[in-house]
């Protein structure tokens, strides 16, 4: 199964990058300031990876910290790493997150696993005494006010600096790996809060009557995420889908039989059939009107919901809308349908990551494997599929109007964490993060995603915990173990987090 190509990619945070040390020491310690630049260069060709680098250098006066803050400002970062590479006073560093109001974190990477006691000289030592100054940091930033969050470990050079009268090869310790595992997971959160604030998400219809959990103020929504919701109306597709031309529906007919397997009749449910030809040219008909409005819209995301009048126009173009929304999201547009806001943004948080994150609710509990099947009556995120996805023909939505083709799926085997968006009652959004394994177990055949997955409490202990945080009730399914991760986005967008 080949996966399409992303319709739009999500911008790249802008990540800034400074050392410190105390300017007294360069004249004392020849060789030091350079050896500290050394490491800066190193660190910034590893944070490179993951977003652009705005690397100012190095700050040793709190006239040097002004500077720089001014200096990052202007680049616009989204998230400022602090290599404690020395000594220095706090107030060399304070003033650059005076200036700079991005968030900060220390980086306290030690060169070597153990200094050479024997041979070890003064200006040797201060180039590994990185956590020296990281309490008065933390003291100073605490009084004024400032957050800052810590990594600390080993530098993790796969080379020793000629400089060195010890061994600084620490690439394969695990404190090395570790630190820059969290800092890999600090520079790709920072990309989070930059791109919902360039997304637009499209908001398709209403949300299905009386599910109050799902309601949202727009408003609400970008003073909290920065995404702009664009209000639609089933008249803009339906517009765009008199402009569709047989080309387009063949096209959009190609590439859905290329991500999807074509089903028979189900064996157990009667509604649960093989698409009529009907079915499968209305879809892909649909499916490229639905890509239209991405693209004269400039979406990011979209929610969707439209009842319709019993045999209408709109209810049979909203019969249409499951493959399409699928292939969307697997298109970098996530599609979170009834209307559901919230779980959009959380399936947009997944895919910015490059995590998924796929529609769904709880389905049923089945207490002898010890699972909980999560899933949906679409869409689903095709790029974190077990097998080929199936297509079947619905004789009935159930709970809402009119009949079409409908995605049987399951997300792959392995390591699975959900997020959930919710709102509480003073209107503040909040992040609830599971982790968890999907299993190879069994799903019904009748035409909806399904995964049945274990969490590491028992199903009833871990539903009790999940309903105690009151949910949305969907939530988006990603693949990995991803708390960590998801955690760090909720600091950087300011919202609170809870990990069950």
């Amino acid at each position: 199964m080949t996966m399409p190509t992303p319709i739009k990619l999500p911008p790249k945070p802008r990540i800034g990058l400074y050392a410190v040390g105390l300017r007294a020491y360069w004249e004392q310690f020849p060789g030091l300031r350079e050896r500290l630049i050394e490491y800066a260069a190193f660190i910034e060709k590893r944070l490179s990876e993951w977003g652009e680098v705005y690397h100012y250098g190095l700050v040793d006066t709190a006239e040097e910290g002004r500077k720089a803050g001014e200096w990052l400002n202007s680049r616009n970062v989204d998230l400022v790493f602090c290599h404690a590479a020395t000594y220095s006073t706090s107030s060399t560093v304070l003033p650059v997150h005076q200036a700079c109001k991005s968030p900060v974190v220390f980086l306290n990477l030690q060169p070597t696993d153990r200094i050479d006691y024997e041979r070890t000289t003064t200006g040797e030592w201060l180039a590994h005494c990185g956590a020296c100054p990281v309490p008065e940091f933390a003291n100073a930033f605490n009084r004024a006010g400032i957050s800052y969050r810590v990594v600390n470990g080993l530098l993790g050079l796969d080379y020793t600096p000629s400089i060195s009268l010890t061994n600084e090869i620490t690439n394969d310790r695990p404190e090395a790996i570790r630190a820059w595992r969290e800092i890999e997971e600090w520079a790709r959160a920072a990309g989070v809060p930059r791109a919902l604030r360039h997304s637009r998400i499209g908001f398709l219809g209403n949300t299905y009557s009386g599910m109050l959990d799902m309601y949202s103020d727009f408003t609400m929504i970008q003073a909290q995420t920065g995404v702009h919701v664009e209000v639609l109306e089933m008249c803009d597709l339906d517009r765009l889908l008199q402009t569709v031309t047989p080309a387009d529906v063949a096209a959009k007919r190609e590439e859905t039989l290329s991500m999807f397997e074509i089903s028979g009749d189900s064996p157990s449910d009667p509604i649960a059939r093989k698409p009529t030809e009907e079915q499968m040219e209305w879809s892909c008909k649909v499916a490229a009107a639905q890509e239209k409005l991405v693209r004269e819209y400039g979406l990011d995301g979209l929610s969707y919901y439209y009842h319709g009048a019993p045999g209408g126009e709109y209810e049979r173009l909203q019969s249409g809308f499951i493959v399409g929304h699928s292939l969307l999201t697997a298109r970098g547009i996530p599609c979170s349908g009834e209307g559901d806001l919230k779980t959009a943004i959380a399936m947009k948080i997944c895919d910015i990551l490059g995590t998924g994150g796929s529609f769904s609710e709880i389905v049923a509990t089945d207490y002898v494997d010890g699972t909980i099947l999560l899933g949906h009556d679409g869409p689903f995120h095709l790029k974190i599929a077990e097998g080929k996805p199936i297509l079947r023909g619905m004789g009935l939505y159930h709970g809402k109007q009119g009949t079409g083709v409908s995605v049987e799926a399951k997300v792959k085997t392995g390591p699975i964490t959900t997020l959930n968006v919710t709102q509480t009652g003073d209107g503040r959004l909040k992040l609830i993060v599971s982790e968890a394994e999907s299993t190879d177990g069994p799903i019904m055949r009748i035409g909806n995603t399904q995964t049945p997955v274990k969490f590491k409490a028992h199903p009833d202990e871990y539903l009790t915990r999940w309903f105690d945080e009151a949910p949305t009730h969907h939530c988006a399914m990603s693949i990995g173990h991803n708390a960590s991760l998801f955690r760090k986005v909720g600091d950087l967008m300011g919202l609170p987090t809870v990990v069950l």
